[in-house]
């Protein structure tokens, strides 16, 4: 022990002020556990909680988001199918209302024929009547002329109904 004690005294180590040191550390210490340590400690677990709930708060908005996008991307593709069936129920609308317009202005075409073939017929008609009667009359100015007669009503009706008779068409 002479060597470890030859070694303090060397090094000045003295028991009293060292056993003062190691209580004023250790009461420090305890101070410093009691009143710094304590709420050092807990600020820090707290902001170690709010990071992990912080990183558990930013997955569950990337499962919202990736959720959300999900949901966009079925209405985007439902809105799509739905604006083409759209689409399609408009063009089998334009169809049908222009074949039902085709088939009108058909129908109203063949009326007009049909009314302008009963005019033309019924012209035609009154046209051959004139014929007649300014044929008739030229045949009875002719045969008057030939005979050197004036015919009566009664020989001008005679003479008109055979020639009506003769020319028909």
């Amino acid at each position: 022990m002479q060597v470890v004690t030859d070694i303090f005294t060397m090094f000045g180590f003295k028991l009293a002020p060292f056993i003062a040191q190691i209580i004023i550390i250790l009461v420090v210490y305890f101070i410093l556990s009691k009143y710094a340590f304590g709420p050092v400690m807990a600020m820090l677990e707290e902001r170690r909680k709010r990071i992990a709930e912080g990183e558990a708060n930013l997955t569950q908005i990337d499962e919202k988001l990736a959720s959300a996008e999900a949901k966009v991307q079925e209405m985007l593709d439902q809105a799509n199918k739905d604006a083409e069936r759209i689409i399609g129920e408009a063009r089998e609308s334009a169809d049908s209302f222009r074949e039902q317009k085709t088939q009108a202005a058909v129908a109203e075409a063949q009326q007009i024929v049909a009314k302008a073939q009963e005019a033309t017929k019924l012209e035609h008609e009154r046209v051959m009547g004139e014929l007649k009667r300014d044929f008739g009359r030229l045949v009875i100015g002719a045969t008057s002329k030939v005979s050197g007669k004036i015919l009566d009503d009664g020989d001008q009706k005679r003479i008109n109904d055979e020639v009506a008779g003769q020319v028909s068409l």
